[in-house]
């Protein structure tokens, strides 16, 4: 099965919901990916392939304000020898931030699913940041947030927590009885949910240090609506839920 056909339920997800992609986002060249391949040493993830192949050299309104994942760019850094070669981390997204340029690498040594995961460093290779898990959770879960959960009238955002083992595995099914579906399949560190009134993000960072917490970002038509769906979860999963901020801000 080729990694087109493994990507199809993201690419439906994020045609639908984000407006104009079809002819905003362009593809790398072969040559390009080919050389980005030569780079790495090593086989590309499967993933990686088809994510440049569709938008490697523009992401549409997917892009990011300070990181540009182009091939074109890559390539740049690495010929300007801004980054050590590294068989273990491949740059995969440049930081324009003056402050603290953390640039985007794939740790090819932690394969997930056909990708890997994305932590972030800065050009010297110091202490790094696991972002997620996979390129692929990064890019849904970025995509959903913005163009999802970011649209609805009333949003909020704050932390589910519980027993590490098998958080998300309670979530699931109370979200299913909500009525929630998961446009897309993800790991045990991020979550989708919509259902056409209401739409959330989970996440967490790939990492032993932040098991037992998933960071959510809830959007819906209004605020009960909301704090009911979030009653649900915290009764029927004996999860607790907690609320940091309210996006407008209750009065």
């Amino acid at each position: 099965m080729s990694a087109q056909v493994n990507e199809s339920e993201l690419e439906t997800l994020l045609l639908r919901i984000v407006p104009g992609l079809a002819e905003q986002w362009k593809g790398a060249t072969p040559d390009e990916i080919a050389r980005i391949e030569r780079i790495a040493g090593r086989p590309l993830p499967p993933f990686y392939r088809w994510f440049l192949s569709c938008m490697g050299q523009s992401m549409g309104r997917l892009a990011y304000p300070a990181l540009d994942f182009s091939a074109q760019r890559v390539l740049a850094y690495h010929a300007e020898k801004l980054v050590a070669p590294e068989p273990r981390f491949l740059l995969i997204g440049y930081s324009s931030d003056e402050v603290m340029p953390l640039h985007a690498f794939y740790d090819l040594e932690a394969p997930a699913r056909a990708d890997a995961l994305v932590t972030a460093r800065d050009a010297l290779g110091n202490e790094q940041h696991d972002r997620f898990e996979t390129l692929r959770e990064m890019l849904a879960w970025g995509a959903f947030l913005q163009f999802r959960v970011g649209i609805m009238p009333q949003q909020c955002e704050g932390m589910i927590t519980g027993e590490p083992s098998g958080l998300l595995s309670r979530l699931d099914p109370v979200m299913s009885r909500l009525g929630f579906t998961q446009p897309v399949p993800t790991g045990p560190y991020c979550r989708l949910y919509e259902r056409p009134d209401a739409a959330m993000v989970c996440s967490s960072p790939p990492s032993a240090d932040f098991e037992g917490n998933q960071v959510f970002t809830l959007g819906g038509g209004d605020a009960g609506a909301l704090r009911r769906i979030l009653g649900e979860i915290a009764t029927e999963s004996s999860l607790e839920v907690e609320v940091d901020e309210w996006t407008p801000p209750l009065q």
